[in-house]
């Protein structure tokens, strides 16, 4: 759990015993195999993201298998495997959810941040939002899947990039290396911009058209872009590589300042920014059925239950190589 956000070098997770929760009306208990490290999770324990519960267990990417069915959940039965997500719940009745935009819903939980995730070896989720899972991957493979891979899909989307078209990626992550495969899938020209040269690797060993410095000039202007670093100052230099008409996507929960922008070099030609907020379940279902059809590689770096703090402090760090998984024994 987090108990007192702080710097990684602070400890600001704890190992507690819980009582196994009891699944409420159309809930599930699961019984956790794996769960994804997110730079959210990052995010939550150094404070950035502000707790909205004291004591929060962290984890929104997690592979189970359904233990317990509560009165009324009738999707999934015990021995399941299902798969939970950042989204944990919504109203089902406000304007944003009867528009089909469920992940603008004021009234939105989320795993791992208003309730308790999968940081733990058993945990409750709500029917309604737990997910079928594709074949062909491991639990490990699938867990990333379950967040980078469906934020990164609606980020795709959010950057409205063209058939066939150029599209450029500010950092190279669980998030980024899932996407960028799915547009070179459609045609598209990928330039990854990132610090770490065995995520420039990674990136070419993908399919990726080049791979080169956060800041460096893109090697062609671009139709479109997704920065998946929490990184405010490389907005400017994303918007200055798109083409006229070309739209930057911004996929983070937290972002820190961007710098002033000037009009001409930055917006004009109609260059339009934009940000991601959530998902929605039908981007779950579209990019899982996707991530099956495709095949899609999931680079992990694997840790064991007890190596929370280090998965995170190794994300902070930008050890991590792809997607970092905590396996459950």
């Amino acid at each position: 759990m987090v108990h007192q956000p702080g710097p990684m070098a602070t400890g600001p997770l704890r190992l507690i015993e819980r009582p196994v929760p009891t699944p409420g009306p159309g809930q599930l208990l699961v019984k956790v195999l794996c769960c994804g490290v997110c730079r959210t999770d990052l995010h939550l324990a150094e404070g950035d993201l502000p707790p909205k519960a004291p004591d929060i267990t962290p984890g929104h990417e997690v592979v189970g298998e359904v233990v317990e069915a509560g009165p009324g959940a009738t999707r999934f039965q015990p021995g399941d495997r299902v798969g939970a997500a950042w989204l944990g719940g919504t109203d089902g009745s406000c304007p944003y959810c009867r528009r089909g935009r469920e992940n603008l819903c004021p009234a939105s939980v989320y795993t791992g941040w208003d309730d308790h995730g999968g940081y733990a070896e058993y945990m409750v989720v709500a029917d309604a939002f737990a997910h079928s899972l594709p074949h062909g991957f491991s639990d490990v493979e699938l867990a990333p899947l379950l967040c980078a891979g469906i934020i990164g899909y609606r980020a795709l989307r959010r950057a409205d990039l063209p058939p066939g078209g150029t599209l450029g990626i500010y950092g190279f992550g669980g998030s980024a290396h899932l996407a960028a495969q799915i547009a070179i899938a459609q045609g598209a020209a990928v330039h990854v911009f990132t610090r770490e040269a065995a995520a420039r690797e990674l990136a070419l060993s993908l399919g990726a058209a080049s791979a080169q410095g956060s800041e460096d000039p893109a090697p062609e202007p671009l139709d479109s872009a997704i920065l998946f670093a929490p990184v405010g100052t490389l907005v400017p230099p994303a918007l200055a590589a798109l083409d006229r008409g070309g739209t930057l996507a911004i996929a983070g929960i937290y972002l820190t300042d961007i710098p002033p922008l000037n009009y001409e070099k930055h917006l004009f030609q109609e260059r339009a920014v934009g940000s991601v907020t959530s998902n929605t379940r039908g981007d779950a279902a579209e990019f899982l059925t996707l991530a099956e059809r495709l095949h899609i590689r999931v680079t992990t770096t694997p840790y064991a239950f007890g190596q929370a703090d280090e998965a995170l402090a190794d994300l902070a760090a930008g050890r991590v190589h792809g997607a970092a998984v905590l396996s459950f024994p």
